[in-house]
């Protein structure tokens, strides 16, 4: 066995991930981490990378530069042009990120599925109860992003962003093992909630990415959202900012989440499918 994949399946026991990732001061940790992901060395870069890999399978292949100034220059690397092409079908919405599917499906009245026997809420998740509403009996995915994986988000259709509401929170690991342990967790933690009108019909899709441990925000390119801090209150900001499908909208530091919601009416593509993979682009919803 290599040392990759010994340490892999050591850091991958349920009880130790979960002690390593939650069990320590999450905020804290996400200020150093953050702080020390910027430290502008190569040399320090590249042994962060290197160490980086004992753990995941990080390629870089399809990264616009194989040189990073820094281990944040690194999560939140660009991918070469044509990377990732984008279904124009303008029946289809396309995924916002790369992702391995979570729980996805159809919305049973306005409850959602976790984890399996874990459940939430549209209110808690959105706090936001008109809109919680427009989602009754609609359709939902969780696209999971993790460490290794390419960390931007970009519009699932040609659409124009009208609200987007910053909800601070906790930062629990958002893996698999935390998401069967901890009640509620997207309703704990740090998210932000964008609404996106589709102009050819009017539907208005939310996305949803929620921070984690060792993310040290979320970062839009359209609004102007500082690193949280934990006295921060929920914001709402009103906007009016046009993106074609395919358009970069924003990034993780990090790995985490992004949750789509459509309204009753729309469908899952056959192919989502939990635990598949899933690409930036590629079909995730279908309008009827």
């Amino acid at each position: 066995m290599t040392i990759h994949r010994a340490l892999a399946k050591i850091v991958l026991q349920e009880d130790i991930n979960f002690l390593l990732t939650n069990r320590i001061p999450r905020q804290l940790a996400n200020r150093f981490i953050g702080w020390f992901s910027r430290i502008e060395n190569p040399l320090l870069a590249r042994a962060s990378i290197a160490l980086w890999r004992l753990f995941a399978d990080l390629d870089l292949s399809e990264s616009a530069t194989q040189h990073f100034a820094s281990l944040h220059a690194c999560f939140t690397r660009r991918l070469k042009p044509g990377a990732r092409p984008i279904e124009l079908d303008p029946g289809i919405i396309t995924s916002p990120c790369d992702a391995i599917v979570g729980a996805c499906g159809a919305i049973d009245d306005d409850r959602l599925i976790q984890a399996k026997g874990f459940r939430y809420t549209l209110g808690e998740l959105l706090l936001d109860p008109q809109l919680a509403q427009s989602y009754r009996d609609g359709a939902y995915a969780t696209l999971r992003l993790s460490s290794s994986m390419y960390h931007r988000f970009h519009a699932p259709y040609d659409c124009r962003v009208e609200r987007v509401a910053y909800i601070p929170g906790d930062a629990w690991n958002v893996n698999p093992i935390a998401l069967s342990r901890i009640e509620k967790l997207f309703c704990k933690n740090e998210r932000a909630v964008i609404q996106a009108v589709l102009p050819r019909s009017g539907v208005v899709i939310t996305l949803v990415p929620v921070a984690a441990i060792l993310v040290s925000g979320i970062r839009l390119r359209f609004l102007d959202l500082e690193p949280p801090q934990p006295h921060r209150a929920t914001a709402a900001f009103d906007c009016s900012v046009a993106f074609e499908k395919g358009q970069e909208m924003g990034w993780f530091e990090h790995g985490s989440t992004i949750l789509v919601f459509a309204p009753k009416g729309v469908a899952l593509c056959d192919a989502v499918q939990p635990g598949a993979v899933i690409r930036m682009g590629s079909a995730l919803m279908r309008l009827v």
